[in-house]
């Protein structure tokens, strides 16, 4: 059976089987092939008192193998796994068309690339697929539900989006602009779309442990970057690349963990706008609150980064071992 027919075979059951007012709501999530999405759908898959029928929706269908061996007994019951490219329309259509009316109760847009190294050594067309991905691949599903949604009066689109949409951070210039066009994006609509009472969460993490992002610091490490100078060179692979590591080591979060977060406001009466799901990377993010001119995050972290190397490390192992201890918000 085809992933299309088990969507229909799985929603029809439903519908034979289930008093409608208490039908669980379809969730649609893109990026599962590994990390927060695969996380993200198996919990909602398990939930124990089945309140979602989850579409798991991937790019390439051939690497579906883990989140199908995670989702154990819930394959085919309360999880279906699809495929979709978020960068093609057509196959936004087509994997939509397989839900039975095309009808998304909660959008989860998590389909994403990253990007780092320095400006001047990175080809345009790695940079325009970023943003194809990252921030046009959420729109062209937007686009796809809203209208369902709207005719429903219901829905909750939930967006993936970073720390790194409210803070600029060295050598990752692409990867933050596609989420600052997500984080203005998504906030211009909430404001419209409250009046057919769907609602909008960002969700912000601060760094994610994954393989995908051990291997991307790795390759980055040796990698060529023509046309960039030398001294641009050093500060990158010198200065930028332990200090990332070891940001990762010290606040990083697992994708189970986020995941949790998500399923949380995925279950909220009134989801939040937006939601960080890092409590000890606070002091970081709060930094840029604190000066509405934002010099005070631009020379802090500078000074952090190229002059007080040993203070960064030193405050990250603090905020690792719970020296200092920070709230999040909302709750």
């Amino acid at each position: 059976m085809g992933a299309g027919s088990q969507v229909l075979a799985s929603r029809g059951h439903l519908r034979g089987g289930i008093n409608m007012a208490d039908a669980p709501r379809t969730v649609l999530i893109s990026g599962c092939s590994s990390g927060i999405g695969l996380e993200l759908a198996v919990q909602l898959a398990h939930d124990h008192r089945q309140r979602y029928r989850v579409v798991a929706t991937m790019r390439d269908l051939g690497k579906k193998g883990t989140l199908e061996t995670a989702a154990g007994e819930a394959l085919g019951q309360t999880l279906t796994v699809a495929q979709l490219d978020v960068c093609s329309e057509e196959s936004v259509a087509q994997c939509l068309s397989c839900i039975q009316g095309g009808e998304v109760d909660v959008l989860v847009n998590n389909a994403g690339v990253g990007l780092v190294g320095p400006l001047e050594g990175l080809s345009l067309a790695a940079m325009q697929n970023v943003l194809d991905t990252n921030f046009f691949g959420a729109v062209r599903l937007v686009r796809a539900v809203l209208p369902g949604m709207k005719r429903r009066r219901k829905g909750h689109i939930v967006v993936i989006s970073s720390v790194m949409g409210l803070q600029g951070v060295v050598f990752n210039e692409i990867y933050a602009a596609s989420k600052f066009a997500l984080e203005g994006f998504f906030e211009s609509l909430a404001v419209q779309l409250l009046q057919f009472n769907i609602f909008i969460t960002l969700v912000e993490p601060g760094p994610v442990a994954t393989d995908f992002e051990g291997k991307l610091l790795e390759q980055v490490s040796t990698t060529e970057f023509p046309d960039t100078d030398p001294d641009t060179l050093h500060y990158f692979r010198d200065i930028y690349l332990p200090a990332s590591r070891e940001l990762f080591r010290s606040v990083g979060q697992s994708p189970q963990d986020v995941a949790q977060v998500i399923v949380k406001v995925i279950g909220s009466a009134r989801p939040p706008l937006r939601r960080q799901t890092n409590a000890r990377y606070t002091p970081l993010a709060a930094l840029k609150a604190v000066d509405p001119s934002g010099s005070l995050y631009v020379r802090t972290t500078h000074c952090l980064l190229f002059r007080w190397t040993r203070l960064l490390n030193l405050g990250l192992r603090c905020l690792a071992c719970g020296c200092l201890r920070f709230r999040i918000w909302p709750r």
